[in-house]
């Protein structure tokens, strides 16, 4: 397959895996709805916080392509995880 759109599909699974895995904390572990945790993160300033707990499923989709040799697909999740790691940055200088 083409390389190019290889690392989109990973790139692609990796901001799924992230918002899933944002969502599956806030619904396991918060007694407030989705938005309202949200807002309450905000005003916290711990929305990177979230975005962090969120990105464990990224490595759960990294070393299961890994494991199936898909090892640009891989490379498509890291790339997420760092823009991830990025705007946690963001949030945590600003």
């Amino acid at each position: 397959m083409n390389t190019k759109k290889e690392i989109l599909i990973g790139i692609l699974v990796g901001i799924i895996a992230n918002t899933l895995g944002t969502l599956l904390y806030i619904l396991l572990f918060s007694d407030l709805s989705i938005s309202e945790t949200y807002q309450a993160a905000v005003k916290q300033g711990h929305v990177g916080s979230l975005l962090a707990l969120g990105a464990i499923l990224n490595l759960v989709a990294f070393f299961g392509f890994l494991k199936i040799k898909r090892d640009q697909r891989a490379k498509g999740v890291l790339i997420s995880t760092i823009v991830t790691a990025l705007i946690i940055l963001y949030y945590k200088v600003f």
